[in-house]
């Protein structure tokens, strides 16, 4: 199983995984959605999420993040 869906605990703050958990727009973290909505206040969020959606278009499935 993939270490994504099987970790316990959010790569940012620690918190437990179990409420629901996704991929940071800026590099390969796991975070839980508390961490997510921060992240979605960045500056460079837009940015990330455009970028992410460019290389999605190209088939690049595994784009490790505009600070991969």
């Amino acid at each position: 199983m993939d270490k994504f869906f099987s970790q316990k605990n959010c790569d940012r703050c620690g918190k437990d995984l179990k409420n629901g958990r996704i991929m940071s727009m800026f590099n390969e973290d796991c975070i839980c959605l508390e961490c997510k909505d921060k992240e979605k206040l960045d500056k460079d969020y837009k940015k990330a999420a455009d970028t992410e959606l460019e290389e999605v278009k190209k088939g690049n499935y595994n784009f490790k993040g505009i600070k991969g």
